[in-house]
């Protein structure tokens, strides 16, 4: 779907989407079944499955850090198993790696490992990381679908804006969903973790020469919403248990909006106050 740096506007307009939970419903099952039972299988947390993995959950589905960078997830995941069930090994090389690195993805976490051969959490955190990968991937296909009415919503876009998936998924996993389902025609590039944080890649696509006020970021998680306002645009959120509803106003009313320059306001802030709420912020 070709580089960052060699994108090109095609429209007026812009239309960000993310991926996991956002435009495809596979979000829950990757944590509830990959992500955290991943972990549990990595640090032996047999003895305490049940109340890490609905604590896994909470923090990366259902409250205010929803759709949090894997690594980041891990390193809250852990200090709180280090506080509360048993010492987890040289956890400071990677709450610091997860604070101070620019990049949190599989080959940055490759390049740290290079540069601090005696770390012991740093290859352990890889480890899980590649599993979890693996195991998404084993996923009965028919679980991974697009939330009813994407399809729709994504071609009444692509009508007048142009659309880029905005995604912190792996890249891989990203394309195989979306070209499954067709959804591909209707986009124009796909960024994912390995392109940089969602700030950066809509700064880096506002390059292209799209005013701020007709770009939209689609997203479901509280970092969508960071993203967006990073980059002075504007923000659409797709809503936790109302993923169905929140993409059928899309087509209803929130693109229109966009194009007729009446979505700045009293209906940004609405979709915000309704989605912050959603999620108990």
């Amino acid at each position: 779907m070709g580089k960052l740096s060699e994108y090109q506007k095609k429209k007026d307009f812009l239309v960000c989407v993310d991926s996991d939970g956002c435009a495809m419903d596979t979000m829950d099952i990757k944590h509830i079944r990959c992500f955290g039972p991943c972990m549990v299988a990595e640090w032996g947390l047999e003895e305490w499955e049940q109340e890490i993995l609905d604590r896994w959950n909470e923090i990366n589905l259902y409250s205010m850090t929803r759709g949090i960078n894997r690594f980041k997830g891990l390193s809250m995941a852990l200090r709180e198993i280090h506080e509360k069930y048993r010492p987890i090994e040289d956890l400071d090389t990677l709450v610091s790696w997860v604070e101070k690195s620019p990049e949190l993805s599989n080959n940055a976490l490759q390049k740290a490992i290079e540069e601090d051969p005696d770390s012991r959490i740093l290859p352990k955190a890889y480890s899980w990381s590649k599993a979890v990968n693996a195991s998404i991937t084993e996923l009965p296909e028919e679980e991974k679908q697009p939330f009813e009415g994407v399809k729709k919503a994504l071609a009444f876009a692509h009508e007048k804006a142009d659309v880029a998936i905005v995604s912190s998924a792996n890249i891989d996993a990203v394309l195989e969903e979306w070209e499954r389902y067709g959804l591909l025609p209707y986009t124009d590039i796909v960024l994912a973790q390995d392109a940089g944080s969602k700030a950066f890649c809509i700064g880096e696509l506002l390059k292209a020469g799209y005013a701020p006020e007709h770009v939209l970021m689609c997203g479901d998680a509280p970092g969508d919403l960071d993203a967006a306002r990073q980059n002075g645009v504007f923000y659409y959120p797709i809503m936790v248990r109302k993923e169905k509803e929140s993409w059928e106003e899309f087509v209803a009313e929130g693109r229109d909006r966009l194009f007729a320059g009446t979505y700045a306001g009293a209906y940004q802030e609405k979709k915000i106050q309704e989605f912050l709420h959603n999620l108990g912020g």
